[in-house]
This record gives C-alpha cells, structure tokens and sequence, in this order.
C-alpha cells in the first residue's frame, strides 16, 4: 500500500472516532491494514489513486465507505449489513466485498463525498433569532454550497426535544436565544446540487452508519424537503451571490450563510462572494439589511459561528462555536 493511501486512511479513521463513528472508525482502519493489489479491481483503484487520497483532497476513504453503506442501506450484501447492525466488520469479509461488488464500488469511488449535515441548523436557528433582535423583518435565505438544500430548511426544524418534525438536540452551552423567525424566501446554490429525492440514497450513505441519530434526522429532513423542495441552483457560488446581490431587496434581511463549505471554494470562488457582499454592503439599509451568517473552520475547536451585519452602518459579532456536525454549541455573542 501507498503511504499516502495509507496514511488517509488512517487520518480518516482518527477524524470518525473524534466525531462519534466508531464503526466507521474500524473499517477505515481495517482498510489501512488489509488492502492489497490481489484483491481486485476496487482495491487496486484505491492503491493506485494517482492524486491526493486524503481529506483534504479527494476523500478516498469517505468514497469507499460511503459506497460501503449504500451496499447495506439497498440490502445488497446482506452478510455486510447483518456485521454493520453487529457494529463488527471482519477485515475479510471487508475484502470479500471489495470483489463481490466491485461495479457499484467503482462507481462510489468516482465522485467525491457530498452530505447535508442537517445539525448544523441548530447553530442557524439560533444566529436568526438574534439576527431578528437587530431587525425584525422576514429573511430572505441565501446559502452558498447548499447540496440538497436541507440546511435551507432550518425555521422548519425544532430547536430542542420535539414528539414529532426534525429536532435538533445539540449539547447546549450558554443560553439559547428566544425569538420567532420568519423567513419568505429561500435559494441556495451547489457546484452539483442534489436531489431531495433522487438523490436520498446518497445523501444517507455518506451519513455514517452507527449514528442512528443523524441518520433519523437526516430521514426527517428530506421529507419535508420532498414536500417543499428548496431551490437549488447550479453553479459557481461567487457568480451567483453576485447576481443575487446586485440590487438591494426592502422589507427583508437578506441573509447570505453557509456551513462548512467555504473551505472547498476555489480562490476565485472566495475573492468574488467577498467583493459580492462588500458590494451589497454598501447599498444596505434599515429598510434593506444584510447580514453574512458563516459557520466554519479557523483552526479552533469546532467551527467559528459569525455574523456581520450591515444596515447603513456595520456591525459584527463572534456568536460563539460549534461541532462540525452539529453535536454541540458553545453560543456566546460578543461583539468583534
């Protein structure tokens, strides 16, 4: 085995234990140790991977074992599901499924991981509803690097223990903002949105197995979003927040976010959402408020939660941090 090939999965493997996958966690492991050229063409695809397998690239080990859960959630390998429900998959058995369902795995292994962590709208709910002491007008919703749409969602989500509907239940540090949102339009853009729909079974594949709970609330999530689809467009996030930008809208926020995702825009990409905002920044109003909700990584703990808001002035606040996939909140706004 490659040491690249190796060592990304076993940086994938560290990354599923810290996030709460311990399953997860023991068949990229397994992976590292077991792979070989003899084993087929799946395993050899994976050895031979010619650019950057890891995390911060390709994600090879997150292809292969997403391929590995749409195997079990189709019930095509039955022995494979029978040891995921066990928490226990034997390094062979590994092997012997890497051969017998080599053409779907090919398939898996083409295209890089896309999820919609539907926990991150915890941090969203709460960002809206402080956002709303500032200027109680409805939003108008606009996510950069959307995939499905379902964070798109969040003021259908219930913030806290819920009988019925998608709750989010984070661990909670601080107190929980208070407060009604509103929202009367939402519209999101993706390099390759998904489908509600047809896309379900890719979305939960790439949901690790033995987290049943962000598996139900990602079940949850895309049923309300087959019912209400929240548009999605296709293309590069900095042209169109440009064009969604471009003329102030009264009687709302207009409020841009994303979620983990600014990380995977190109350069170009970041230069051109940046001068969008400076831009619409500028034309803002109390009649016409912005504001830029971002939740993501900056070397911390966790991923940084920001707001700047501007209405003729600007302003803009640290809310606090949270867990990447939304397991806890430490919310403490302070001004920046």
């Amino acid at each position: 085995m490659t040491s690249k090939v190796h060592a990304a999965f076993c940086d994938q493997a560290r990354s599923c234990r810290q996030l709460g996958s311990p399953l997860t966690a023991q068949i990229c492991d397994s992976l590292a140790t077991v792979l070989a050229p003899d084993q087929g063409c799946v395993a050899r695809r994976v050895l031979d991977w010619p650019r950057d397998p890891s995390s911060r690239a390709d994600s090879v080990p997150l292809r292969l074992c997403g391929g590995l859960h749409a195997l079990v959630l189709t019930r095509a390998a039955p022995e494979l599901a029978q040891a995921y429900a066990a928490g226990d998959v034997p390094p062979d058995l590994l092997v012997a499924t890497l051969r017998d369902h080599d053409a779907t795995l090919l398939e898996w292994l083409d295209s890089p991981p896309q999820t919609n962590e539907v926990a991150r709208s915890a941090a969203l709910i709460a960002a809206a509803r402080f956002l709303a002491t500032l200027a109680p007008l409805p939003l108008r919703l606009l996510e950069l690097g959307a995939s499905a749409g379902l964070n798109l969602n969040f003021d259908r989500y219930r913030l806290g223990p819920a009988s019925d509907g998608v709750a989010l239940t984070p661990e909670w540090h601080g107190t929980v903002p208070q407060g009604e949102v509103r929202v009367s339009s939402r519209r999101g853009v993706d390099l390759n949105p998904l489908d509600p729909d047809k896309d379900a079974l890719r979305l939960m594949a790439y949901c690790w197995a033995d987290q049943t709970a962000r598996l139900s609330r990602l079940r949850g999530a895309l049923q309300i979003a087959r019912t209400d689809p929240p548009p999605v467009d296709r293309g590069d996030a900095g042209e169109w927040l440009t064009r969604h930008l471009q003329d102030p809208v009264p009687g709302v926020v207009t409020m841009v976010f994303h979620t983990v995702a600014a990380q995977y825009f190109s350069a170009a990409t970041k230069t051109a959402c940046a001068h969008a905002l400076a831009q619409a920044a500028a034309q803002a109003s109390p009649q016409a408020p912005l504001a830029h909700v971002e939740m993501e990584a900056d070397g911390g703990n966790g991923a940084a939660l920001r707001l700047a808001f501007w209405s003729g002035s600007e302003r803009r606040w640290l809310l606090g941090r949270a867990d990447f996939h939304g397991r806890w909140i430490a919310w403490n706004p302070r001004p920046m």
